[in-house]
């Protein structure tokens, strides 16, 4: 009986434990937390007035026709940026198609096949080209193909933008293949698999979701970006005719133009050309996230 009424009672090691609301951890715990959620609270207001205002200065041309036709002529009111949407999905193809696979594949060798005194010189040069000026790529794209070419194209403009996608896919693939466990590798070379199949068919999969976060990320930046393609392409009002056509429209090029005029209705075009461009971006990381979430790792 005295057993039972020892341990019904609670020991004084335990009652001081508990927490006190008076004590300056505490407080300080409650101050920083509250200071914390204020900091995300500023941090987000940008983003959503952005997001807010481009909406509302946009919205106003938001019709069938903004895709379907070509931006408007002189003293007309009607039109859209069809021809627009369809160069910057050219010319953002093209970069993806030369730096996505050229960006996996370096990270796969840095992970996996090199060594650390190898990788660590690749990986800090990488990070010197993420921090590269865009007009720089874009002066870099035109020494190399415009002028020996003799003539702007969409080529061009896809080389110049996939310099700028290099450096985030390879740094956010090499990060999601170092995240997946070496017990993994370990148990796959250890029932047979060679180096090779244990990538393909174990780490990549295994990484592949933050491998599609990152190539997302780059393709974001580089919609986006315009000072590239002022070397290496040729803005026009007409349909995109081809890769090595040396006028190529583009929502980027189209916003820089349309903004610096003076006629309001190629500004409201110009506002709706920066809503449809967020709208891209924003469809690509949904669509990007569904498709990593279908499949479970």
């Amino acid at each position: 009986m005295a057993d039972i009424t020892y341990n019904q009672q609670q020991p004084e090691s335990i009652v001081s434990l508990k927490r006190n609301p008076s004590r300056p951890r505490e407080i300080f715990n409650k101050v920083m937390t509250v200071l914390s959620g204020a900091c995300i609270g500023i941090t987000l207001i940008p983003l959503f007035a952005v997001l807010i205002y481009v909406f509302i200065k946009g919205s106003s041309r938001l019709n069938l026709d903004l895709f379907t036709k070509l931006p408007p002529a002189a003293g007309q009111t009607s039109g859209g940026i069809g021809n627009a949407i369809l160069g910057t999905i050219m010319v953002v193809a093209i970069a993806s198609l030369i730096a996505v696979p050229f960006g996996v594949l370096a990270a796969v060798y840095l992970s996996e096949f090199s060594d650390e005194e190898t990788a660590r010189p690749i990986r800090f040069a990488t990070n010197v080209l993420s921090g590269v000026p865009s007009i720089i790529a874009g002066v870099f794209a035109y020494s190399l193909l415009v002028l020996s070419m003799g003539k702007f194209s969409a080529f061009a403009g896809g080389v110049a933008l996939s310099v700028l996608m290099l450096p985030t896919i390879i740094r956010t693939t090499d990060e999601a293949l170092q995240i997946v466990p070496r017990d993994i590798r370990w148990a796959s070379v250890g029932v047979g698999a060679s180096n090779y199949q244990t990538v393909l068919q174990i780490v990549l999969p295994a990484a592949l979701p933050g491998i599609i976060t990152g190539i997302t990320l780059a393709i974001a930046r580089a919609a986006g970006e315009t000072a590239p393609l002022l070397f290496t392409v040729v803005y026009s009002n007409n349909w995109p005719r081809g890769p090595f056509a040396p006028t190529v429209p583009s929502l980027a090029y189209l916003v820089y133009e349309f903004a610096r005029s003076f006629d309001i209705v190629l500004q409201e075009f110009a506002w709706a050309g920066s809503l449809v461009l967020v709208l891209l971006v924003l469809i690509t990381s949904i669509l990007s996230r569904w498709a990593t979430s279908q499949k479970q790792f």
